[in-house]
């Protein structure tokens, strides 16, 4: 396979993992541990890991003027973009995690639109017009509780800020790729991450019994550190290589199929009848914002 189709396949597996994570990391807060707890141990783990394995690639010395950026890209990417995710999804459900979350393409065109100067064409402006009606009829209307979901509402909030906080971090992330490789961005994205998560959320970290922990609670905390964190971004990372920010941006068009199936196999969630109405305003509002015009051609 050429470059290009590994990028494909790499943003396919990303968007795969992260949908299976929905439930897995659902179904271990708040009783085993906290949002923000889960946060520190996600970047402590795929900082080591992501050090650890970089002795084996060559090291490359970070350009001062890089280093703000690299910073940003570390708040927006793995602090504020995942805890407002696992906080949403403490307070929320999976099937509506993913399907809030990807409005992230309308987002990422707003924020390309007013820091990259992209243009809006009229269509585009319908697109976004629906996926935010999409958003806000999920919030507003959508069930307020349900069991293991103490504030829909609210958690669903934050899953709109953990779109944007990703889009941010797309825009940012970009012009990095070029310059350096996937590992030396990783390994100091994460380290920055640790150190800004972890008055976050040390104290929910320190609260975890973990010597009571059972085989199967332990497995879905490798799978979150390993797969949804440690993977994903390296998978990402390197679809972004190949493939614009808004391309990846689609990609989680994925993760609610993949979500919704596997919540439903495992009996985590449930499909209503407003969440389809809230999924397909969402899904066609990215479609007509991502859509790209047919160039017109000049008869001579």
């Amino acid at each position: 396979m050429n470059a290009r189709a590994w990028a494909l396949l790499a943003a396919t597996a990303a968007s795969t993992i992260y949908g299976i994570n929905h439930t897995i990391a659902k179904g271990l807060m708040p009783d085993v541990i906290g949002p923000f707890g889960f946060i520190l141990l996600r970047v402590g783990g795929a900082a080591v890991l992501f050090w650890a394995i970089s002795v084996f690639y060559p090291s490359e010395k970070i350009d001062k003027k890089d280093l703000f950026t690299i910073i940003a890209c570390a708040f927006f990417g793995m602090v504020l973009n995942m805890n407002m995710f696992f906080k949403g999804l403490e307070l929320s459900t999976p099937v509506n995690s993913s399907v809030v979350i990807t409005a992230a393409p309308v987002l990422l065109l707003i924020l390309s639109a007013i820091f990259l100067k992209e243009r809006i064409t009229w269509l585009k402006s319908i697109g976004i017009s629906l996926g935010i009606i999409g958003v806000l009829t999920l919030i507003l209307f959508g069930a307020k509780t349900q069991p293991n979901a103490p504030n829909i509402p609210l958690g669903n909030f934050f899953f709109v800020m953990n779109a944007a906080s990703y889009s941010v971090y797309l825009i940012l992330v970009k012009p990095l790729v070029g310059k350096y490789s996937s590992i030396t961005l990783m390994k100091f994205f994460f380290l920055f991450a640790l150190i800004i998560n972890l008055p976050i959320g040390i104290s929910e970290f320190m609260e975890v019994s973990w010597e009571t922990l059972q085989i199967s609670q332990i497995a879905k905390l490798i799978f979150v550190v390993v797969g949804t964190t440690f993977l994903t971004y390296l998978f990402n990372i390197y679809a972004l290589k190949q493939l614009s920010p808004s391309t990846i941006g689609v990609f989680m068009y994925l993760q609610p199929v993949v979500a919704t199936i596997f919540a439903l196999l495992v009996g985590a969630d449930s499909l209503t009848p407003l969440r389809m109405i809230a999924a397909v305003l969402i899904f066609t509002g990215v479609f007509l914002s991502t859509r790209k015009p047919k160039a017109k051609v000049i008869n001579p």
